[in-house]
């Protein structure tokens, strides 16, 4: 018989607490919540991309350039991101900045491939010549494995591929990370031995994004200007989750490698469980259920429209047994967050600031409440 044991609240207690902690791409979406949520875990924390290309933008909503240091820095300019390593000596890096949004790869390959690969290069050379870096963690994409649309999700040790220039950068951002992994941070590398991971996440979702291309942000243009929602492909299933959710598996592995090095280094991958999948239109019409009204509209096929997968399934086993990381939040309840979080600022009746604050204690909470079961 399995007994129910409570998970040590030790998760993210005075691990980061004065820690000097970099985050790339600070200014966009999950980069801001990341930081905001370092900020409050009590890091030192210092943010380096280019202005956010978004109006509005969650970082400039949160106010977060008064929280932390930011530089303005560009990632494919190779010495502003060693200036920017050279006066912050960071212990612990996450590397999140990119060129994000597929169907802009199609007509912008050449800044995709610049940002995503030559970026990356750009962040691990300095976090190879910084000796003060003890963990880092490289954030990529689940669109970097060879999507067959298996009904099976991609594990760690999957082909890596990419028929678009988009999903192409990606997986050679993982080539070239694991070639500097084996190459430099390893116990027998000739740089520095630290913790060195890259992680895959699904597609997330949460307040805060306003990228073109996106279902979320499509929905709530939509409902804010009172027009149906325009979706592409309704049956399309993609491995959506709330931002936190893998933020939280950022944060723990980081943590771990930390501690363990030789253990956690190497690729995660971290998305919804399996059961918890949804299609395209079922996004869409529980994002109407909780916004309250709307409707949606089907967009009409064309030929010449660039390739976008029809499913794309993760398998988190690793993180879930190595790394004891799953998710917090289901399908419902991340949508019902998000859309209330979007609502509030629609309505602007309260403060962006505390309300993500509060969104991010509540998930805290419901971390450390959570039963695990071991066996006797």
């Amino acid at each position: 018989m399995k007994k129910a044991v409570k998970r040590p609240i030790t998760l993210f207690t005075n691990i980061y607490k004065g820690k000097r902690v970099l985050v790339t791409g600070d200014t966009g979406f999950k980069g801001s919540w990341l930081t905001l949520w370092l900020h409050e875990l009590g890091a030192q924390v210092t943010g380096m991309a280019l202005p956010p290309d978004t109006e509005p933008s969650h970082f400039q909503l949160l106010a977060l350039d008064n929280l932390i240091h930011h530089f303005d820095a560009d990632v494919r300019n190779s010495q502003e991101v060693e200036n920017v390593f050279r006066q912050v000596k960071p212990e612990i890096v996450f590397h999140l900045a990119a060129q994000a949004l597929v169907r802009d790869s199609y007509d912008n390959p050449r800044t995709t491939f610049d940002t995503n690969i030559g970026g990356t290069i750009n962040v691990l050379e300095s976090i190879r010549l910084c000796p003060e870096v003890r963990a880092a963690v490289v954030i990529t994409s689940d669109k970097c494995y060879d999507n067959h649309e298996w009904v099976w999700g991609y594990r760690e040790n999957d082909p890596l591929g990419g028929q678009d220039p988009y999903s192409a950068s990606k997986a050679a951002a993982e080539i070239v990370s694991a070639g500097y992994l084996r190459s430099y941070f390893g116990k027998k590398g000739l740089g520095p031995h630290l913790g060195f991971s890259t992680a895959r996440a699904g597609n997330v979702i949460g307040g805060g994004d306003w990228a073109k291309d996106r279902i979320i942000p499509d929905c709530v243009r939509a409902l804010t200007g009172n027009k149906p929602i325009v979706i592409r492909n309704p049956q399309a299933t993609r491995p959506w989750q709330h931002v936190l959710d893998p933020l939280a598996g950022y944060l723990l592995l980081a943590a771990r490698l930390l501690e363990k090095p030789d253990i956690f280094s190497g690729a995660w991958n971290f998305g919804p469980l399996s059961s918890d999948q949804i299609t395209v239109r079922e996004l869409a019409e529980r994002f109407i259920d909780a916004w309250g009204s709307g409707t949606i509209q089907v967009a009409e096929t064309l030929d010449d429209a660039p390739h976008e997968a029809h499913l794309l399934k993760l398998n988190v086993d690793k993180a879930s047994f190595i790394l004891e990381w799953t998710p917090v939040l289901n399908s419902s309840t991340a949508i019902d967050w998000t859309a209330h979080w979007y609502k509030s600022w629609h309505e602007h009746n309260s403060s962006l600031q505390q309300l993500s604050f509060r969104q991010i204690q509540e998930f805290q909470d419901r971390l450390i409440d959570r039963d695990y079961t071991e066996a006797p």
